[in-house]
């Protein structure tokens, strides 16, 4: 029988597993953490997204990584549906597609995957610490002191870099690097972005900003982000941190239903004794929120109706850049594409895989996520028990 280890115990480490059991292996998984899925079960307390359902082509689009398009294909949003049904686990599909057990969070699916993970014969190792690998043997720090496993197959599914008290701490990239492994450097994403903010704005901290669209670079967003006393949060920055962290500036459309000359006309008509901030309340329906950020970052406001209408449909929006990397939702960053073969094995390690968030790739929140970690675990799995069943003939 195959001997195989799957090294990390979040979503990718848990369906590599479950791949490499349903082909016939004997699976070790080994977690440096006290328990499992740990990050996982973090992202289920505001709701767990499981996925997205829409057509492959637009979740595709949402990857901007062709790499990733076969394994996303091999389980698509429709076949992580029918995978958590499998276990029990009832789901809606919200108004905007997102997929979520009517449980609203990850405890309930997490046992049940668990259970039949142990039921088909997975044997768990936690506080186990991967140290290192050489010349087929695997070391690892353990409660009981070192140990070391020489498996036939390996699947790292060690995370990325971001929420290290969970168990993604990125501490194994210099010791894939020792052994001859191209990596890329860290950075966040789907994180906050820095706004330093005037005292002006301290009333409006924790007020969402809504019905607006967010621009940078080439990316634009109509999601929701939320004033706070460091900054923007929320879906609507973290999808253009790419371009952010690059740099690029923040342009905020606060009537991004309304035509520039529409907002112009509606700007030039008579108001009388009316205020300034009753006209954007009454003629364009700025809440009080998106007016105070007008204030904040256009003042002096222009007179002249044509070019305050400008600002309010693209207002520049002075920031210093994401939110640390420990603070981000995920990192890109990771094991390079160019390391690994098309079943995601590490040209360098023969018998060693990777999945999961520990690969460069980089996806927005809505349940891009976790479908990734699935899709890359199930692939890596599988691919390994194949390479495995290749070596027993």
């Amino acid at each position: 029988m195959t001997r195989a280890l799957v090294i990390g115990g979040g979503p990718a480490g848990l369906m590599a597993a479950e791949a490499l059991l349903t082909a016939g292996a004997s699976v070790t998984l080994a977690e440096a953490k006290p328990s499992v899925g740990r990050k996982f079960l973090m992202a289920g307390k505001s709701g767990l997204n499981l996925t997205k359902v829409e057509p492959l082509a637009q979740v595709h689009a949402a990857y901007a990584c062709p790499r990733l398009a076969p394994m996303i294909d091999a389980l698509p949003p429709d076949a992580v549906r029918a995978w958590a049904e499998g276990l029990g686990q009832e789901v809606f599909v919200g108004s905007t597609g997102r997929l979520f057990p009517k449980a609203m969070k990850a405890s309930p699916l997490l046992r049940a995957w668990l259970a039949r993970l142990e039921g088909m014969g997975l044997q768990r190792r936690v506080r186990w610490r991967w140290t290192g690998s050489a010349d087929g043997v695997v070391r690892f720090d353990t409660p009981d002191g070192p140990q070391e496993l020489r498996p036939d197959v390996t699947v790292l599914a060690l995370g990325g870099a971001s929420w290290a008290r969970l168990g993604s701490d990125g501490a194994w990239a210099p010791l894939l690097s020792a052994l001859g492994v191209e990596t890329r450097p860290f950075q966040p994403s789907n994180a906050g972005l820095v706004v330093r903010w005037s005292a002006h704005m301290q009333p409006h901290f924790g007020q969402p900003l809504k019905n607006v669209a967010f621009r940078a670079g080439d990316l634009t967003s109509r999601g929701e982000a939320v004033i706070s006393a460091l900054g923007l949060e929320g879906g609507g920055i973290y999808a253009l941190t790419p371009a952010l962290r690059a740099g690029a500036a923040l342009q905020v459309d606060l009537t991004p239903d309304l035509s520039l000359e529409t907002v112009a006309e509606r700007l030039s008509r008579p108001r009388g004794k009316a205020s300034l901030s009753n006209v954007l309340r009454k003629a364009l329906r700025l809440a009080p929120q998106a007016q105070a950020l007008l204030m904040e970052c256009a003042r002096p406001l222009p007179q002249d109706p044509k070019a305050l209408a400008a600002r309010v449909k693209a207002l520049p929006v002075p920031h210093d850049g994401p939110r640390p990397l420990d603070e981000a939702i995920s990192t890109a960053g990771g094991v390079a594409w160019e390391a690994l073969d098309k079943g995601l094995m590490l040209t360098a390690l023969p018998g060693v895989f990777c999945a999961g968030e520990m690969i460069d790739w980089e996806a927005p929140t809505g349940g891009y996520l976790i479908t990734a970690c699935l899709a890359t675990g199930l692939w890596a799995g599988r691919h390994a028990a194949g390479f495995a069943a290749g070596l027993s003939r």
